[in-house]
């Protein structure tokens, strides 16, 4: 059970059971997480708060985020290395080939860390093939509910799958 009651604003009183979910949308995005150490606690409850639209999804996740946000939610995540490990290398790939349609990379911008300078390369690479990015939980919240409106199926046309 989460309440997230911080500026932005969403609230989930409940567990999510992603096999309960909604409705099935026709299109599935690859979504690709990211959290630096101070910001993996709001990263598993925006998931917990969004796994209704977060399952209908292919997430990938850099290592110890993809794992607390699983055992949080029940989502399945394909968990890379972690990201001072070369996970962020891994998500950079994976954007550079075209295959990642969404980023979601919680950043903690007053405590700088040794591996910043591949969160310019993610940046950069999601500038190159327009790929939306949310670097906090503002952000991060317009482009989940975008998402679920169907605001960024112009992906498929961009990036055609299959």
């Amino acid at each position: 059970m989460v309440k997230y009651t911080g500026k932005i604003g969403f609230s989930v009183i409940k567990t999510c059971y992603p096999e309960n979910c909604g409705t099935e949308r026709k299109k599935s995005m690859n979504i690709a997480l990211i959290a630096h150490d101070a910001k993996k606690e709001l990263m598993t409850q925006f998931c917990i708060a969004y796994c209704g639209i977060l399952s209908r999804h292919s997430l990938c996740a850099t290592g110890t985020t993809g794992k607390l946000v699983s055992e949080a939610t029940g989502l399945k995540i394909q968990s890379f290395l972690s990201g001072s490990q070369g996970g962020d290398q891994q998500i950079a790939a994976r954007i550079a080939c075209n295959e990642i349609d969404l980023l979601l990379l919680f950043r903690d911008p007053l405590n700088p860390k040794p591996h910043e300078p591949n969160e310019a390369t993610l940046l950069r690479l999601c500038d190159v093939h327009n790929i939306p990015v949310a670097t906090n939980i503002a952000t991060a919240e317009a482009i989940i509910h975008s998402l679920e409106r169907g605001d960024l199926d112009w992906r498929d046309i961009v990036n055609p799958k299959g």
